[in-house]
């Protein structure tokens, strides 16, 4: 699996804070869009997790900020989602082996499979914002 790159947006954190000057609930916007752009990562990863009950793939969840995005799996609750991710031995006497993969088996894999729709998804939104603020983009 080749090496995937952050989107890295410069001048984000300008933009967010002169958004916030012309009126104070634009900076949630890029909030909204940043999660709306992980939930199509997460979405992928949800269909992909193996399913005896469903909880794992439910704790595949979207957090993000005004200039982060974060897709996380697992909770305190069903704290084995990191295994059934990335493997390792877990159990009594850590009997129950599952091969270790670095990469993960689900949410880097999405990442990487639905990387170029997410960034487009991001861009859009963030244009999309920026004219609700009167500002141009060329």
């Amino acid at each position: 699996m080749a090496t995937i790159e952050p989107v890295k947006i410069d001048g984000l954190s300008q933009f967010s804070r002169n958004l916030r000057k012309l009126d104070n609930d634009l900076p949630k916007a890029l909030r909204l869009a940043n999660n709306e752009a992980g939930e199509t990562i997460a979405s992928a990863a949800r269909a992909k997790v193996p399913r005896k009950t469903g909880h794992a793939a439910g704790t595949i969840k979207t957090k993000s900020t005004r200039d982060q995005v974060r897709i996380q799996g697992g909770s305190k609750r069903y704290s084995y989602y990191p295994w059934l991710d990335f493997g390792g031995r877990t159990g009594k006497k850590r009997s129950v082996h599952r091969p270790f993969i670095s990469q993960g088996r689900y949410i880097y894999p999405a990442l990487g499979a639905n990387y170029d729709q997410f960034e487009k998804l991001l861009t859009e939104k963030f244009l999309e914002i920026a004219k609700q603020a009167g500002v141009e983009v060329t």
